[in-house]
């Protein structure tokens, strides 16, 4: 043979080589992936009644592991007996707090153990009890990672956590937000969350060494709120921390907070470090199960609204774990929770299709999102024949709605205008043309919310119960999105001083809100209703500027 024919059999072997280890380290990746829950429960409210708080029920769902809520944390439990024992002195009520909720948590860990599941805890650092940061003057400082002494406290708090709760698997920890509500005896602080030199790299690098390299434990760090948008921040972070295999990055699936209009985040399946993709399966900004809004499939393969982006991009799940196989770490859900107050749910049917379908192709990203969901159809709710694809045009048909009803598919309105159980006054585009489509798309909106009325009572239901939940739910939604309209369009008339335009839609919105008050008479089985006076975040509320346009003659 040749020398030529030598050399080409050689590349084609190493190509083949290349190949074939390709092949393997995408398998070997994705064999085992992360596929977590968490319940988010309302920070300061009784905690949610759910079936997902049962292990054996989420693990049956196909998930692995679960992440105990902030408040469910040994953060919150451990004794600092290790440290000082005058911290949380025997006998004071701080103390007493503590040890009953340490057997709190020890039980619900306990749980999950029992079923084979690993066990999270998600914790907002830096978090020490109020009496550690008194007696150490520690009120300006204690939130700096780069303190010597706060950097002290924080590897001696890992290891209480570690020794006094054996069943943890890893913590989850969180630095953009403190949630303190149900924590009486705790304080919490974190200085300067997105400085990447300052805060988030001394921080990791203390967690990394503490709790990947000397315990063995995972570590699951959170970049929301902190370095999720800005990619050159995501990038130093990236290059200062060596990767661990116990060391995975947590990414919510969009930018910033989970609306739909908002960009597919830019960070997942950048850098070096494993990654694992926060999915909100009862949307805080959606109705929280209260109506249809089946996500999974515009997470998997892409929201409408992202697939006009460039090619090289990656704009879902699926094109993550095409592209970058190595990064995937698995899929973490929140199955109920996330904001604050209502709609509280009766039914969790809608949030149960995206939880469970999300939690099933995350365990193997090669099956495709519509053979699951028509599994999910067929196995868990026990639809048959043609209902099955009414099902399936149902929830589809429930995506498109939400974002033009709520926003338009060009981001056109502040998503925020609506969230948990209220809605602010939404204002109006500046621009002509996104003026025009946003009043378009609410009005595809509420004839795609008709469409998943008809659908709903076309489709044979298991039984009676799940019929009326069904019909209930999507006539929640369209009444709410009619609701939704007239403010739209109200807005839009306010903004060219047109009063009788303006008048025309007082009348709607009035008829919308007594039509939708009607919901919990004629369906018993739908969520509690969203509220006219409801402003837990907004300066004032939507019907307090409708008021206002009432008495302007």
């Amino acid at each position: 043979m040749s020398k030529m024919n030598l050399r080409k059999v050689f590349v084609s072997l190493v190509l083949i080589g290349a190949g074939f280890v390709t092949n393997l380290l995408a398998q070997n990746i994705t064999s085992d992936p992360l596929v977590l829950d968490m319940v988010h429960h309302n920070p300061g409210e009784k905690p949610y009644d759910t079936q997902y708080n049962d292990p054996a029920f989420i693990k049956d769902m196909g998930y692995n592991g679960k992440v105990y809520f902030l408040f469910e944390s040994p953060a919150l439990a451990i004794s600092w007996e290790s440290v000082d024992a005058d911290i949380l002195p025997k006998g004071s009520d701080d103390r007493k707090w503590v040890d009953e909720k340490a057997a709190q948590i020890k039980k619900m860990y306990a749980a999950s153990k029992a079923q084979g599941m690993d066990v999270y805890a998600m914790s907002d650092l830096v978090l020490f009890p109020k009496r550690l940061i008194e007696k150490y003057n520690m009120e300006e400082t204690f939130g700096d990672p780069n303190n010597p002494l706060t950097a002290k406290f924080i590897r001696a708090q890992i290891k209480e956590i570690f020794t006094q709760f054996p069943a943890m698997d890893g913590l989850v920890v969180r630095i953009g937000e403190t949630y303190l509500h149900d924590a009486p005896f705790h304080k919490g602080s974190i200085l300067d969350r997105q400085n990447a030199d300052n805060t988030i790299i001394p921080l990791m690098k203390i967690l990394r060494e503490e709790i990947c390299v000397k315990l063995n434990k995972k570590l699951i760090f959170r970049t929301w709120r902190s370095f999720d948008v800005k990619m050159d921040t995501y990038m130093k972070v990236n290059d200062a921390i060596e990767p661990h295999e116990n060391l995975t990055i947590s990414v919510k699936q969009c930018e910033g907070d989970f609306h739909r209009a908002n960009a597919f985040s830019k960070v997942i399946g950048q850098g070096r470090h494993k990654q694992i993709i926060e999915v909100q399966c009862a949307r805080e900004y959606e109705g929280k199960g209260a109506y249809p809004n089946y996500i999974a499939n515009g997470v998997i393969d892409g929201f409408e609204e992202h697939k006009s982006m460039p090619e090289e991009k990656i704009n879902s799940l699926s094109e993550f774990v095409e592209k970058r196989p190595a990064l995937y770490a698995g899929v973490w859900t929140w199955t109920r929770g996330g904001g604050w107050d209502g709609p509280y749910i009766k039914d969790e049917m809608w949030c149960d299709v995206n939880a469970w379908v999300m939690a099933q192709w995350a365990n193997d990203p090669k099956q495709s999102e519509e053979s699951i969901f028509n599994r999910y159809a067929t196995e868990r709710i026990h639809l048959q024949g043609e209902d099955v694809a009414k099902f399936r045009k149902l929830c589809l048909l429930s995506a498109d709605a939400v974002v033009r009803g709520r926003n338009t598919t060009y981001r056109d309105m502040m998503p925020s205008w609506t969230r948990d159980q209220g809605m602010a006054w939404p204002g109006c585009p500046k621009d002509p043309v996104a003026q025009q489509r946003n009043l378009d798309q609410k009005d595809e909106s509420i004839a795609m919310w008709k469409e998943i009325v008809k659908l709903a009572k076309a489709i044979r239901w298991e039984n009676e119960e799940a019929r009326s939940h069904a019909i209930g739910s999507a006539v929640y939604g369209l009444r709410l999105y009619k609701i939704y309209r007239s403010l739209v369009y109200m807005a839009y008339a306010d903004s060219k001083g047109d009063k009788k335009e303006v008048k025309k839609w007082i009348k709607a919105y009035d008829k919308a809100w007594d039509s939708y008050n009607k919901l919990t008479e004629e369906y018993p089985l739908v969520a509690s209703l969203y509220t006219k006076e409801y402003k837990r975040h907004f300066r004032a509320s939507a019907d307090e500027k409708v008021n206002k346009l009432r008495c302007d003659k």
